[in-house]
């Protein structure tokens, strides 16, 4: 398995495997549960530059059998350009005014989501993922940042494993989050 830089030819995959982490927060952000639309949405901002989602901030786990895993990291200090052009689409094409809260912010790179192919969860792959980022000289000199769900402690002993410590709570799509940072690498 190797870990690269997503490819704009990666964007369906790494969509994909960002909406197993995020299908709750984008009902939210587009005002309807709908599967197929909230994927259509992903996908057109990942296949696209210059916003959170884009393929230019995500890393690809990838075998012999294809992409297995994606994870979407950025420079906390940009949030506000990133998600500009989030919330004028959602103004125009859901008409819903959308001013979420402050998921990241300046001294941190934030991973935002990351995920596994559920044919390949259980191998892994999510935690060469993690280790990756924590590993890459573009991060490891970084503060790490992310949010985890507080009903899901399975994934915060996961990053509690690779040195995250929990930082405080914040809200994001009406959802109680713990935010959790890892310190650069000495």
């Amino acid at each position: 398995m190797i870990i690269r830089k997503a490819k704009i030819e990666d964007s369906v995959e790494i969509a994909e495997n960002l909406f197993l982490a995020m299908e709750d927060i984008l009902y939210e952000f587009i005002g309807i549960k709908d599967t197929k639309e909230a994927k259509k949405f992903l996908l057109y901002f990942v296949e696209n530059k210059n916003n959170q989602y884009s393929y230019e901030n995500c890393f690809v786990a990838e075998n012999e059998k294809g992409i297995e895993g994606s994870i979407n990291i950025y420079n906390g200090a940009e949030l506000n350009r990133l998600r500009m052009p989030i919330i004028q689409h959602i103004k125009e094409h859901y008409n819903k005014d959308f001013c979420p809260e402050k998921e990241t912010q300046q001294g941190e790179f934030y991973i935002d989501s990351f995920g596994v192919n559920p044919k390949s969860q259980g191998k892994g792959i999510g935690s060469k993922l993690l280790q990756f980022i924590i590993n890459n000289p573009d991060f490891n000199q970084q503060t790490l940042g992310l949010l985890v769900d507080e009903e899901n402690p399975n994934a915060e002993k996961l990053y509690l494993n690779f040195g995250f410590k929990s930082i405080g709570q914040k809200k994001l799509a009406g959802k109680k989050l713990k935010h959790l940072q890892r310190e650069p690498t000495k």
